[in-house]
């Protein structure tokens, strides 16, 4: 089939790939336009256009509404359109020009954790298993017909980048296979159940503050969870009732220590520890403000904390 391969992020470039070494033809790829970042604020490609340039496949850029956008998909005569994590909504009288429709890598299994954000959510919940559904896009928020799932169990010691990663190369093959059997006339779309329903908006920053007075369990959660973006964090006082920012890495529970408060910081040598509302937890990787990420001892070492020390008391 030819397919018009609509993606932004890293994680959709190994369903590029695995279409590009497919029997199908990837006649053009829909990404974002060039993002600013970093500290220049120079426009950056998304990692899909890198691809695909590299690739030699033409790269569309331009958001997929209007005339002159409906115009140029009809004359890719597309029989498909493949989709990972793009990032624009698209509007029915797009949704209608591909004859078999646009199909969607979502990194969840349908119906639970529908949005932005599934992976870090299935992580904050302490969900065992999760995975990937192909399914075809309709005008809702990842309602459509679904045409196959894999599982994915969660692991212990996952962030949410880690289990991310290993999703998007599992789903790139099940999404060859879903237009595989769409192109032989042998995929039966199957509705979504209505049980089972589950949302998972995009994390904001508010959402990765670490409040040590919840349970070590659901800290450990949280910061794996928004591992690496959005970036777990808690506050650090400054005086004169000020705080200032500190992000967090992974911590790892420690159940045999439970003399420390909710926050409570204690700096060894080769440790620190902060006390949660049952045991602790060290602190693996901090980020002070303005500075690169460091091992939790040796910022301790520079910084000194004041012993009783609370973390997260204000922000």
């Amino acid at each position: 089939m030819r397919l018009l391969f609509a993606g932004t992020p890293q994680v959709a470039v190994p369903s590029l790939e695995a279409l590009i070494a497919s029997r199908h033809e990837v006649v053009a790829v829909l990404t974002r336009a060039d993002a600013p970042a970093g500290r220049g604020r120079r426009l950056v490609p998304s990692p899909v256009r890198v691809a695909a340039e590299e690739a030699g496949i033409p790269v569309i850029t331009d958001p997929p509404r209007g005339e002159e956008f409906l115009a140029r998909l009809r004359e890719l005569a597309v029989d498909a359109a493949p989709v990972v994590a793009y990032g624009h909504l698209l509007r029915p009288d797009v949704l209608a020009v591909p004859r078999h429709g646009w199909v969607n890598l979502h990194f969840s299994v349908l119906p639970a954790w529908r949005g932005a954000a599934p992976v870090q959510r299935a992580v904050i919940a302490g969900d065992e298993v999760t995975g990937a559904t192909t399914f075809l896009l309709d005008e809702g928020m990842d309602t459509g017909p679904v045409l196959g799932t894999l599982t994915e169990t969660v692991r212990p010691r996952d962030t949410a980048g880690d289990l991310l990663d290993r999703l998007s190369r599992a789903g790139a093959g099940l999404l060859v296979a879903s237009l595989d059997a769409l192109e032989e006339g042998s995929a039966q779309p199957q509705p979504q159940p209505a049980d089972g329903v589950s949302i998972a908006p995009k994390l904001t920053p508010a959402d990765a503050f670490v409040d040590f007075r919840v349970p070590a369990l659901a800290v450990d959660r949280l910061v794996r969870g928004c591992t690496p973006a959005p970036g777990a964090w808690t506050t650090l006082p400054a005086g004169d009732g000020q705080a200032t920012r500190l992000g967090l890495g992974p911590v790892v529970p420690r159940p045999d220590v439970t003399d420390l408060s909710p926050g409570e910081l204690r700096a060894g040598k080769k440790e620190v520890l902060v006390g949660t509302a049952t045991h602790a937890v060290q602190l693996g990787d901090v980020q002070p403000v303005g500075k690169r990420p460091m091992a939790a001892a040796d910022w301790a070492r520079g910084a000194r904390p004041a012993e009783g020390t609370v973390l997260g008391a204000a922000r």
